[in-house]
Protein backbone atom coordinates (compact mmCIF):
# COMPACT_ATOMS: atom_id res chain seq x y z
CA UNK A 1 0.00 0.00 0.00
CA UNK A 2 2.62 2.33 0.53
CA UNK A 3 4.50 1.96 -2.82
CA UNK A 4 0.89 2.25 -4.06
CA UNK A 5 -0.02 5.59 -2.93
CA UNK A 6 3.45 7.11 -2.99
CA UNK A 7 3.19 6.17 -6.97
CA UNK A 8 -0.22 7.54 -7.14
CA UNK A 9 1.28 11.21 -5.88
CA UNK A 10 3.90 11.31 -7.65
CA UNK A 11 2.39 10.86 -10.64
CA UNK A 12 -0.57 12.73 -10.48
CA UNK A 13 1.69 16.07 -9.72
CA UNK A 14 4.06 15.54 -11.94
CA UNK A 15 1.03 15.23 -14.88
CA UNK A 16 -0.91 18.59 -12.97
CA UNK A 17 2.34 20.62 -13.08
CA UNK A 18 3.48 19.83 -16.62
CA UNK A 19 -0.30 20.23 -17.80
CA UNK A 20 -1.75 21.85 -15.93
CA UNK A 21 0.58 24.17 -14.68
CA UNK A 22 1.91 24.62 -17.76
CA UNK A 23 -1.10 25.77 -19.92
CA UNK A 24 -1.96 28.76 -17.28
CA UNK A 25 1.55 29.60 -17.28
CA UNK A 26 1.48 29.81 -21.40
CA UNK A 27 -2.08 30.62 -21.92
CA UNK A 28 -3.52 32.20 -18.98
CA UNK A 29 -0.59 34.65 -17.43
CA UNK A 30 1.29 34.45 -20.79
CA UNK A 31 4.79 34.77 -18.73
CA UNK A 32 7.33 34.63 -21.96
CA UNK A 33 5.64 38.19 -23.14
CA UNK A 34 6.03 39.64 -19.41
CA UNK A 35 8.13 42.75 -18.81
CA UNK A 36 11.14 42.57 -16.34
CA UNK A 37 10.15 41.48 -12.96
CA UNK A 38 9.93 43.95 -9.85
CA UNK A 39 13.67 42.74 -8.42
CA UNK A 40 15.54 43.60 -11.28
CA UNK A 41 13.36 46.74 -11.37
CA UNK A 42 13.21 48.42 -8.01
CA UNK A 43 16.49 46.12 -6.90
CA UNK A 44 17.40 47.70 -3.49
CA UNK A 45 19.50 44.89 -2.07
CA UNK A 46 16.90 44.51 0.94
CA UNK A 47 13.89 43.26 -0.26
CA UNK A 48 13.92 43.45 -3.99
CA UNK A 49 16.63 41.41 -4.66
CA UNK A 50 17.16 38.95 -8.18
CA UNK A 51 17.38 35.20 -7.04
CA UNK A 52 18.18 32.17 -8.48
CA UNK A 53 15.01 30.13 -9.13
CA UNK A 54 16.39 27.24 -7.00
CA UNK A 55 18.08 29.66 -3.78
CA UNK A 56 14.26 31.06 -4.18
CA UNK A 57 12.58 27.92 -4.16
CA UNK A 58 14.15 26.81 -0.94
CA UNK A 59 13.45 30.15 0.34
CA UNK A 60 9.65 29.78 -0.49
CA UNK A 61 9.21 26.47 0.16
CA UNK A 62 10.77 26.35 3.77
CA UNK A 63 8.84 29.88 4.30
CA UNK A 64 5.33 28.02 3.29
CA UNK A 65 6.23 24.56 4.80
CA UNK A 66 7.00 24.83 8.18
CA UNK A 67 5.06 22.41 10.15
CA UNK A 68 2.27 23.14 8.83
CA UNK A 69 2.39 20.11 5.99
CA UNK A 70 3.15 17.60 8.84
CA UNK A 71 1.00 18.88 11.48
CA UNK A 72 -2.20 18.41 9.56
CA UNK A 73 -1.87 15.05 8.30
CA UNK A 74 -0.73 13.90 11.44
CA UNK A 75 -3.41 14.83 13.43
CA UNK A 76 -6.15 14.17 10.54
CA UNK A 77 -5.09 10.44 10.65
CA UNK A 78 -8.11 10.34 13.40
CA UNK A 79 -10.42 10.28 10.45
CA UNK A 80 -8.37 7.40 9.19
CA UNK A 81 -5.64 7.36 6.83
CA UNK A 82 -7.77 8.16 3.40
CA UNK A 83 -10.32 11.10 4.36
CA UNK A 84 -6.94 13.64 4.87
CA UNK A 85 -5.23 11.71 2.25
CA UNK A 86 -7.85 12.70 -0.28
CA UNK A 87 -8.40 16.05 1.13
CA UNK A 88 -4.51 16.90 0.29
CA UNK A 89 -4.67 15.75 -2.88
CA UNK A 90 -8.03 17.30 -4.15
CA UNK A 91 -6.89 20.47 -2.09
CA UNK A 92 -3.22 20.51 -3.79
CA UNK A 93 -4.45 19.75 -7.23
CA UNK A 94 -7.33 22.40 -7.61
CA UNK A 95 -7.15 24.71 -5.43
CA UNK A 96 -3.60 25.32 -3.24
CA UNK A 97 -1.44 25.32 -6.39
CA UNK A 98 -3.63 27.48 -8.50
CA UNK A 99 -3.88 29.95 -5.36
CA UNK A 100 0.13 29.81 -4.87
CA UNK A 101 1.12 30.52 -8.34
CA UNK A 102 -1.73 33.23 -9.20
CA UNK A 103 -1.11 34.74 -6.05
CA UNK A 104 2.49 35.08 -6.74
CA UNK A 105 1.97 36.00 -10.59
CA UNK A 106 -0.22 38.59 -9.43
CA UNK A 107 1.95 40.00 -7.18
CA UNK A 108 4.69 40.65 -9.93
CA UNK A 109 2.40 42.50 -11.91
CA UNK A 110 1.49 44.85 -9.16
CA UNK A 111 5.47 45.51 -8.45
CA UNK A 112 5.73 42.76 -5.73
CA UNK A 113 3.14 44.53 -3.76
CA UNK A 114 0.89 42.74 -1.09
CA UNK A 115 -2.33 40.54 -2.30
CA UNK A 116 -3.40 43.35 0.07
CA UNK A 117 -3.18 45.87 -2.65
CA UNK A 118 -4.09 43.77 -5.44
CA UNK A 119 -7.50 43.49 -3.44
CA UNK A 120 -7.90 47.04 -2.32
CA UNK A 121 -6.98 47.60 -6.31
CA UNK A 122 -9.46 45.52 -7.72
CA UNK A 123 -12.17 45.38 -4.64
CA UNK A 124 -11.79 49.30 -3.15
CA UNK A 125 -10.75 50.31 0.18
CA UNK A 126 -13.24 48.53 2.81
CA UNK A 127 -12.48 45.22 1.16
CA UNK A 128 -8.61 46.41 1.04
CA UNK A 129 -8.79 47.16 4.98
CA UNK A 130 -10.79 43.82 5.64
CA UNK A 131 -7.74 41.91 3.80
CA UNK A 132 -5.19 43.90 5.66
CA UNK A 133 -6.56 43.13 9.17
CA UNK A 134 -7.42 39.55 7.91
CA UNK A 135 -3.58 39.24 7.42
CA UNK A 136 -2.58 40.46 10.15
CA UNK A 137 -4.63 38.13 12.08
CA UNK A 138 -3.14 35.38 10.30
CA UNK A 139 0.06 36.35 11.00
CA UNK A 140 -0.63 36.91 15.33
CA UNK A 141 -1.98 33.55 14.79
CA UNK A 142 0.94 31.97 12.73
CA UNK A 143 3.44 33.25 15.34
CA UNK A 144 1.53 31.54 18.56
CA UNK A 145 1.00 28.14 16.45
CA UNK A 146 4.48 27.83 15.16
CA UNK A 147 5.85 29.12 18.08
CA UNK A 148 4.29 26.76 20.37
CA UNK A 149 5.42 23.76 18.23
CA UNK A 150 8.99 25.38 18.29
CA UNK A 151 9.48 26.24 21.68
CA UNK A 152 7.94 22.77 22.46
CA UNK A 153 10.42 20.86 19.90
CA UNK A 154 13.38 22.62 21.69
CA UNK A 155 12.62 21.94 25.34
CA UNK A 156 12.38 18.15 24.72
CA UNK A 157 14.86 15.39 25.09
CA UNK A 158 18.35 16.63 25.74
CA UNK A 159 17.92 19.66 23.85
CA UNK A 160 19.91 18.68 20.71
CA UNK A 161 17.03 19.92 18.11
CA UNK A 162 17.95 23.51 19.87
CA UNK A 163 21.16 23.57 19.69
CA UNK A 164 21.63 22.05 16.20
CA UNK A 165 19.32 24.35 14.79
CA UNK A 166 21.60 27.33 16.46
CA UNK A 167 24.19 25.94 14.44
CA UNK A 168 22.92 25.60 11.11
CA UNK A 169 21.84 29.14 11.01
CA UNK A 170 25.32 30.08 12.17
CA UNK A 171 26.24 27.92 8.93
CA UNK A 172 23.90 29.73 6.63
CA UNK A 173 25.48 33.44 7.87
CA UNK A 174 28.75 31.76 6.75
CA UNK A 175 27.39 30.38 2.97
CA UNK A 176 25.25 34.04 2.67
CA UNK A 177 29.08 35.81 2.98
CA UNK A 178 30.50 33.20 0.36
CA UNK A 179 27.70 33.40 -2.34
CA UNK A 180 27.02 37.04 -1.98
CA UNK A 181 30.29 38.21 -0.73
CA UNK A 182 32.85 36.51 -2.36
CA UNK A 183 33.77 35.18 -6.31
CA UNK A 184 33.43 31.41 -5.24
CA UNK A 185 30.05 30.98 -6.84
CA UNK A 186 26.95 28.98 -5.79
CA UNK A 187 28.56 26.11 -6.78
CA UNK A 188 31.13 25.91 -4.65
CA UNK A 189 29.73 27.85 -1.67
CA UNK A 190 26.89 25.04 -1.50
CA UNK A 191 29.15 22.70 -1.01
CA UNK A 192 30.73 24.30 1.34
CA UNK A 193 27.22 25.08 2.77
CA UNK A 194 26.30 21.64 2.52
CA UNK A 195 29.33 20.65 4.65
CA UNK A 196 28.66 22.81 7.48
CA UNK A 197 24.99 21.74 7.91
CA UNK A 198 26.07 18.07 7.94
CA UNK A 199 28.52 19.45 11.08
CA UNK A 200 25.59 21.44 12.60
CA UNK A 201 24.11 17.64 12.72
CA UNK A 202 27.32 16.13 14.05
CA UNK A 203 28.13 18.29 17.02
CA UNK A 204 24.44 19.77 17.50
CA UNK A 205 23.29 15.97 18.17
CA UNK A 206 26.22 15.63 20.81
CA UNK A 207 25.86 18.86 22.70
CA UNK A 208 22.43 19.70 23.34
CA UNK A 209 21.15 23.26 24.89
CA UNK A 210 19.04 22.11 27.62
CA UNK A 211 16.14 25.06 29.05
CA UNK A 212 12.63 25.25 29.92
CA UNK A 213 10.03 25.59 27.12
CA UNK A 214 9.01 28.81 29.17
CA UNK A 215 12.72 30.28 28.45
CA UNK A 216 12.98 28.72 25.09
CA UNK A 217 9.86 31.32 24.48
CA UNK A 218 11.84 33.79 24.97
CA UNK A 219 14.83 32.94 22.92
CA UNK A 220 12.21 32.24 19.95
CA UNK A 221 11.09 36.13 20.42
CA UNK A 222 14.69 37.74 20.22
CA UNK A 223 15.58 35.41 17.25
CA UNK A 224 12.25 35.90 15.40
CA UNK A 225 12.77 39.59 15.78
CA UNK A 226 16.29 39.69 14.95
CA UNK A 227 16.05 37.26 11.28
CA UNK A 228 12.70 39.78 10.25
CA UNK A 229 14.69 42.54 10.44
CA UNK A 230 17.63 41.87 8.87
CA UNK A 231 17.92 42.03 5.26
CA UNK A 232 16.92 38.96 3.45
CA UNK A 233 20.11 38.11 2.12
CA UNK A 234 21.94 37.58 5.33
CA UNK A 235 20.44 34.92 6.69
CA UNK A 236 16.75 34.60 5.38
CA UNK A 237 17.84 33.56 2.08
CA UNK A 238 20.83 31.30 2.79
CA UNK A 239 19.28 29.35 5.41
CA UNK A 240 16.20 28.82 3.37
CA UNK A 241 18.44 27.25 0.71
CA UNK A 242 20.53 25.28 2.84
CA UNK A 243 17.01 24.28 4.17
CA UNK A 244 16.02 22.71 0.90
CA UNK A 245 18.75 20.12 0.85
CA UNK A 246 17.00 19.18 4.58
CA UNK A 247 13.68 19.02 2.00
CA UNK A 248 15.70 17.07 -0.57
CA UNK A 249 17.37 14.80 1.93
CA UNK A 250 14.10 13.58 3.45
CA UNK A 251 11.74 13.39 0.32
CA UNK A 252 14.56 11.36 -0.90
CA UNK A 253 14.77 9.04 1.49
CA UNK A 254 11.16 9.32 2.92
CA UNK A 255 9.82 8.86 -0.25
CA UNK A 256 12.48 5.74 -1.06
CA UNK A 257 11.69 4.17 1.58
CA UNK A 258 7.49 4.14 1.08
CA UNK A 259 8.29 3.25 -2.53
CA UNK A 260 10.10 -0.27 -2.04
CA UNK A 261 8.70 -1.05 1.52
CA UNK A 262 5.72 -2.44 0.18
CA UNK A 263 4.14 -1.42 3.42
CA UNK A 264 0.48 -2.68 4.05
CA UNK A 265 -1.02 0.19 6.28
CA UNK A 266 -2.30 -1.66 9.28
CA UNK A 267 -1.54 1.33 12.35
CA UNK A 268 -4.53 2.96 11.25
CA UNK A 269 -7.60 1.61 8.76
CA UNK A 270 -8.75 3.81 6.41
CA UNK A 271 -11.77 5.48 7.45
CA UNK A 272 -12.73 5.81 11.63
CA UNK A 273 -15.95 7.69 11.92
CA UNK A 274 -17.11 10.81 10.34
CA UNK A 275 -17.20 13.01 13.81
CA UNK A 276 -13.48 12.17 15.12
CA UNK A 277 -11.85 13.90 17.93
CA UNK A 278 -9.64 15.91 16.20
CA UNK A 279 -10.06 19.21 17.54
CA UNK A 280 -8.77 19.82 21.17
CA UNK A 281 -10.32 15.91 21.67
CA UNK A 282 -13.84 17.26 20.46
CA UNK A 283 -15.53 14.90 18.18
CA UNK A 284 -15.01 16.91 15.34
CA UNK A 285 -17.26 15.77 12.03
CA UNK A 286 -15.29 15.78 8.50
CA UNK A 287 -16.96 18.28 7.02
CA UNK A 288 -16.58 21.40 7.40
CA UNK A 289 -14.13 20.93 10.11
CA UNK A 290 -10.82 19.34 8.09
CA UNK A 291 -9.61 22.73 6.81
CA UNK A 292 -9.12 23.68 10.27
CA UNK A 293 -6.80 20.83 11.12
CA UNK A 294 -4.86 20.13 7.30
CA UNK A 295 -3.69 23.45 6.20
CA UNK A 296 -0.55 23.74 3.78
CA UNK A 297 -0.29 20.24 2.46
CA UNK A 298 -3.90 20.91 0.55
CA UNK A 299 -4.08 24.32 0.54
CA UNK A 300 -2.82 27.52 2.64
CA UNK A 301 -3.98 31.21 2.41
CA UNK A 302 -0.02 32.14 3.99
CA UNK A 303 0.94 31.39 1.15
CA UNK A 304 -0.01 33.85 -1.05
CA UNK A 305 1.43 36.35 1.83
CA UNK A 306 4.73 34.76 1.82
CA UNK A 307 3.97 34.70 -2.35
CA UNK A 308 2.97 38.54 -2.44
CA UNK A 309 5.42 39.33 0.50
CA UNK A 310 8.71 38.43 -0.06
CA UNK A 311 9.26 35.48 -3.13
CA UNK A 312 7.34 38.36 -5.70
CA UNK A 313 10.07 40.50 -4.55
CA UNK A 314 13.08 38.11 -5.05
CA UNK A 315 11.91 36.42 -8.12
CA UNK A 316 14.17 37.04 -11.10
CA UNK A 317 11.91 36.44 -13.88
CA UNK A 318 7.99 35.62 -13.96
CA UNK A 319 8.65 32.09 -15.89
CA UNK A 320 9.97 31.21 -12.18
CA UNK A 321 7.27 31.64 -11.08
CA UNK A 322 5.90 27.90 -11.94
CA UNK A 323 8.59 25.98 -10.49
CA UNK A 324 8.41 28.54 -7.48
CA UNK A 325 4.89 28.81 -6.65
CA UNK A 326 3.08 25.71 -8.27
CA UNK A 327 6.43 23.29 -7.73
CA UNK A 328 6.32 24.25 -3.61
CA UNK A 329 2.79 23.85 -3.84
CA UNK A 330 2.92 20.48 -5.06
CA UNK A 331 5.95 19.52 -3.07
CA UNK A 332 4.42 20.16 0.00
CA UNK A 333 1.66 17.86 -0.75
CA UNK A 334 4.01 15.29 -1.43
CA UNK A 335 5.59 15.92 1.74
CA UNK A 336 2.11 15.71 3.27
CA UNK A 337 1.47 12.26 1.44
CA UNK A 338 4.76 11.13 3.10
CA UNK A 339 3.33 11.68 6.48
CA UNK A 340 0.66 10.01 6.19
CA UNK A 341 2.24 6.73 4.61
CA UNK A 342 4.91 6.85 7.54
CA UNK A 343 2.05 7.25 10.02
CA UNK A 344 -0.50 4.84 8.38
CA UNK A 345 1.85 2.28 7.45
CA UNK A 346 4.90 2.23 10.11
CA UNK A 347 3.24 3.76 13.45
CA UNK A 348 3.21 -0.01 14.93
CA UNK A 349 6.87 0.29 14.55
CA UNK A 350 7.12 3.15 17.04
CA UNK A 351 4.02 2.80 19.29
CA UNK A 352 2.63 -0.99 20.58
CA UNK A 353 -0.86 -0.06 19.31
CA UNK A 354 -3.04 2.26 17.53
CA UNK A 355 -4.27 3.38 20.49
CA UNK A 356 -1.07 4.71 21.76
CA UNK A 357 -0.54 6.02 18.12
CA UNK A 358 -3.76 8.04 17.75
CA UNK A 359 -3.03 9.47 21.62
CA UNK A 360 0.59 10.69 20.94
CA UNK A 361 1.51 14.32 20.07
CA UNK A 362 0.99 15.01 16.32
CA UNK A 363 4.79 15.95 15.44
CA UNK A 364 6.13 12.87 17.83
CA UNK A 365 3.52 11.16 15.71
CA UNK A 366 5.43 11.94 12.62
CA UNK A 367 8.65 12.05 13.67
CA UNK A 368 8.96 8.68 15.08
CA UNK A 369 6.80 6.85 12.37
CA UNK A 370 9.00 8.59 10.00
CA UNK A 371 12.25 7.33 11.04
CA UNK A 372 10.56 3.44 11.41
CA UNK A 373 9.52 3.71 7.70
CA UNK A 374 13.18 4.77 6.48
CA UNK A 375 15.42 2.23 9.36
CA UNK A 376 12.99 -1.12 7.67
CA UNK A 377 13.50 -0.05 4.15
CA UNK A 378 16.91 1.67 4.20
CA UNK A 379 18.83 -0.71 7.34
CA UNK A 380 21.88 1.49 7.07
CA UNK A 381 20.03 4.54 8.20
CA UNK A 382 19.85 4.48 11.99
CA UNK A 383 16.31 4.91 13.41
CA UNK A 384 17.22 7.11 15.72
CA UNK A 385 19.01 9.72 13.42
CA UNK A 386 16.10 9.93 11.12
CA UNK A 387 14.04 10.74 14.23
CA UNK A 388 15.89 13.61 15.15
CA UNK A 389 16.66 14.13 11.80
CA UNK A 390 12.79 14.71 11.16
CA UNK A 391 12.48 16.75 14.02
CA UNK A 392 15.09 18.92 13.20
CA UNK A 393 13.18 19.13 9.61
CA UNK A 394 9.80 20.06 11.06
CA UNK A 395 11.83 22.88 13.91
CA UNK A 396 13.62 24.58 10.97
CA UNK A 397 10.70 24.74 8.77
CA UNK A 398 8.81 26.29 11.18
CA UNK A 399 11.34 28.86 12.53
CA UNK A 400 11.53 29.53 8.99
CA UNK A 401 7.83 30.41 8.84
CA UNK A 402 8.17 32.24 12.00
CA UNK A 403 10.65 34.78 10.80
CA UNK A 404 9.07 35.26 7.39
CA UNK A 405 5.92 35.56 9.18
CA UNK A 406 7.21 38.60 11.46
CA UNK A 407 8.78 40.20 8.72
CA UNK A 408 5.58 39.78 7.06
CA UNK A 409 3.51 41.11 10.12
CA UNK A 410 5.79 44.36 10.05
CA UNK A 411 4.57 45.07 6.25
CA UNK A 412 1.18 44.65 7.23
CA UNK A 413 1.47 46.65 10.54
CA UNK A 414 3.34 49.82 8.26
CA UNK A 415 0.45 49.58 5.97
CA UNK A 416 -2.28 49.67 8.04
CA UNK A 417 -0.66 52.51 9.74
CA UNK A 418 -0.78 54.43 6.65
CA UNK A 419 -3.93 56.37 7.23
CA UNK A 420 -1.85 57.88 10.66
CA UNK A 421 1.67 59.33 8.20
CA UNK A 422 -0.67 63.07 7.95
CA UNK A 423 -2.53 62.73 11.08
CA UNK A 424 0.33 61.73 13.86
CA UNK A 425 3.56 61.29 12.16
CA UNK A 426 4.89 60.27 15.14
CA UNK A 427 2.95 57.65 15.75
CA UNK A 428 3.35 56.43 12.11
CA UNK A 429 7.06 56.64 12.22
CA UNK A 430 6.82 53.88 15.53
CA UNK A 431 4.71 51.37 13.06
CA UNK A 432 6.69 51.76 10.38
CA UNK A 433 10.05 51.56 11.90
CA UNK A 434 11.30 47.91 10.95
CA UNK A 435 12.65 46.99 14.26
CA UNK A 436 9.86 48.45 16.35
CA UNK A 437 7.62 47.09 14.12
CA UNK A 438 9.06 43.36 14.23
CA UNK A 439 8.68 43.64 18.16
CA UNK A 440 5.54 44.26 18.23
CA UNK A 441 4.61 41.73 15.89
CA UNK A 442 6.61 39.29 17.75
CA UNK A 443 5.51 40.12 20.76
CA UNK A 444 1.38 39.49 19.91
CA UNK A 445 2.39 36.03 18.57
CA UNK A 446 4.96 34.55 20.87
CA UNK A 447 2.96 35.99 23.53
CA UNK A 448 -0.27 34.61 22.67
CA UNK A 449 1.91 31.45 22.03
CA UNK A 450 3.20 32.01 25.88
CA UNK A 451 -0.34 31.62 27.46
CA UNK A 452 -0.85 28.24 26.11
CA UNK A 453 -3.46 26.15 25.08
CA UNK A 454 -2.27 24.55 21.93
CA UNK A 455 -5.40 22.82 21.29
CA UNK A 456 -7.09 26.14 19.97
CA UNK A 457 -3.86 27.47 18.55
CA UNK A 458 -3.70 24.77 15.74
CA UNK A 459 -7.35 25.58 14.47
CA UNK A 460 -7.47 28.92 14.74
CA UNK A 461 -4.52 29.26 12.82
CA UNK A 462 -5.73 26.74 10.36
CA UNK A 463 -9.25 28.47 9.98
CA UNK A 464 -7.67 31.99 9.68
CA UNK A 465 -5.39 30.74 7.04
CA UNK A 466 -8.06 28.75 4.91
CA UNK A 467 -10.37 31.56 5.29
CA UNK A 468 -7.69 33.90 3.73
CA UNK A 469 -7.23 31.51 1.00
CA UNK A 470 -10.85 31.87 -0.02
CA UNK A 471 -10.44 35.76 -0.21
CA UNK A 472 -7.36 35.10 -1.93
CA UNK A 473 -8.91 32.76 -4.44
CA UNK A 474 -12.20 35.25 -5.10
CA UNK A 475 -9.37 38.34 -5.64
CA UNK A 476 -7.27 36.28 -7.99
CA UNK A 477 -10.58 35.03 -9.75
CA UNK A 478 -11.98 39.17 -9.98
CA UNK A 479 -7.93 39.88 -11.36
CA UNK A 480 -8.22 37.26 -14.48
CA UNK A 481 -11.64 38.40 -15.38
CA UNK A 482 -10.68 42.20 -15.17
CA UNK A 483 -7.12 41.99 -16.20
CA UNK A 484 -6.29 38.98 -18.01
CA UNK A 485 -8.31 36.55 -20.08
CA UNK A 486 -12.13 36.58 -18.70
CA UNK A 487 -12.75 32.76 -19.85
CA UNK A 488 -10.86 31.42 -16.86
CA UNK A 489 -12.26 33.17 -14.25
CA UNK A 490 -14.48 29.86 -13.44
CA UNK A 491 -11.49 27.75 -13.12
CA UNK A 492 -10.82 29.62 -10.13
CA UNK A 493 -13.77 31.04 -9.01
CA UNK A 494 -15.89 27.65 -8.26
CA UNK A 495 -12.75 26.09 -5.97
CA UNK A 496 -12.85 29.73 -4.10
CA UNK A 497 -16.66 29.57 -3.17
CA UNK A 498 -16.63 26.00 -2.08
CA UNK A 499 -13.88 26.42 0.07
CA UNK A 500 -15.63 29.60 1.36
CA UNK A 501 -18.28 27.88 2.42
CA UNK A 502 -16.57 25.07 4.20
CA UNK A 503 -14.58 27.34 5.93
CA UNK A 504 -16.73 29.59 6.92
CA UNK A 505 -19.07 26.98 8.14
CA UNK A 506 -16.33 25.37 9.59
CA UNK A 507 -15.09 28.57 11.69
CA UNK A 508 -18.43 29.35 12.65
CA UNK A 509 -18.93 25.54 14.27
CA UNK A 510 -15.36 25.85 15.73
CA UNK A 511 -16.32 29.08 17.86
CA UNK A 512 -19.55 27.83 19.12
CA UNK A 513 -18.82 24.83 19.60
CA UNK A 514 -15.42 24.34 20.81
CA UNK A 515 -14.07 27.45 22.16
CA UNK A 516 -16.60 27.08 24.80
CA UNK A 517 -16.56 23.86 26.00
CA UNK A 518 -12.16 24.64 26.28
CA UNK A 519 -13.07 27.09 28.27
CA UNK A 520 -14.51 24.80 30.92
CA UNK A 521 -10.42 22.88 31.12
CA UNK A 522 -8.66 25.82 30.98
CA UNK A 523 -10.29 28.49 33.36
CA UNK A 524 -7.64 27.23 36.44
CA UNK A 525 -4.77 28.33 33.77
CA UNK A 526 -3.05 31.28 31.38
CA UNK A 527 -4.77 29.11 28.43
CA UNK A 528 -7.96 30.57 29.32
CA UNK A 529 -6.27 34.53 27.65
CA UNK A 530 -5.79 32.24 24.48
CA UNK A 531 -9.53 31.07 24.64
CA UNK A 532 -10.59 34.85 24.97
CA UNK A 533 -8.09 35.80 22.42
CA UNK A 534 -8.66 33.47 19.75
CA UNK A 535 -12.56 33.37 20.19
CA UNK A 536 -12.65 37.28 19.72
CA UNK A 537 -9.96 36.74 16.64
CA UNK A 538 -12.92 34.51 15.00
CA UNK A 539 -15.89 36.35 15.50
CA UNK A 540 -13.60 39.58 13.68
CA UNK A 541 -12.44 37.92 10.79
CA UNK A 542 -16.08 36.25 10.38
CA UNK A 543 -17.52 39.83 10.15
CA UNK A 544 -14.53 41.04 8.37
CA UNK A 545 -15.41 38.08 5.99
CA UNK A 546 -18.52 38.58 4.93
CA UNK A 547 -17.76 42.49 4.47
CA UNK A 548 -15.01 41.62 2.19
CA UNK A 549 -17.27 38.71 0.28
CA UNK A 550 -20.14 41.76 -0.23
CA UNK A 551 -17.60 43.76 -1.67
CA UNK A 552 -16.61 41.15 -3.78
CA UNK A 553 -19.67 40.93 -4.97
CA UNK A 554 -20.33 44.26 -6.03
CA UNK A 555 -17.36 44.34 -8.05
CA UNK A 556 -18.08 41.27 -9.89
CA UNK A 557 -19.94 42.43 -12.75
CA UNK A 558 -19.71 43.91 -16.30
CA UNK A 559 -17.15 41.82 -19.14
CA UNK A 560 -14.10 41.16 -18.06
CA UNK A 561 -10.38 41.15 -20.36
CA UNK A 562 -10.40 38.58 -22.71
CA UNK A 563 -7.24 37.72 -24.57
CA UNK A 564 -7.26 35.98 -27.72
CA UNK A 565 -4.99 32.50 -27.17
CA UNK A 566 -3.08 33.17 -30.36
CA UNK A 567 -2.41 37.00 -29.43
Amino acid sequence: MSTTIALIALVLYLIFYFVYGKNLQTKLCRSHEAPDAPSKRLSDGVDYVPTSKYVLFGHHFASIAGAGPITGPAIAVVWGWLPGLLWVWFGNIFVGAIHDYLALVASVRYDGRSVQYVAQDLMGKKAGKSFGWFILFLCILVVAAFGDIVAGQFAGGGGEVASTFFLFCAAAIVLGVLMYRTKLGIGVSTLIGIALLIGAFAVGSKYGIKASKEAWFGVIFIYVVIASAMPVNILLQPRDYLNSFLLYFGLLVGGAAAIISFQGFDAIPAATTFSAPAIGGHPSPFWPTIPLVIACGALSGFHALVASGTSSKQLRDEKDALFVGYGAMLTEGFLSTLVVISIAGFGLLAYPDSAALLKAPAIPRFTTSFGAMVNKALPFISKDFMTLFAAIWVSSFALTTLDTTNRLGRYIIGELALPLKEKNSGAYNIFANKWLASVIMAFMGVGLAYTGGYSLLWPAFSGANQLIASIVMVTVALWVKKKMNEKYTNLILIPAILLWITVTVGIIWYTVVVVPDLFVDMAKTRSVITGVVVGLINVIMLILNFITMIEFLKNFKGKGAVVPENA
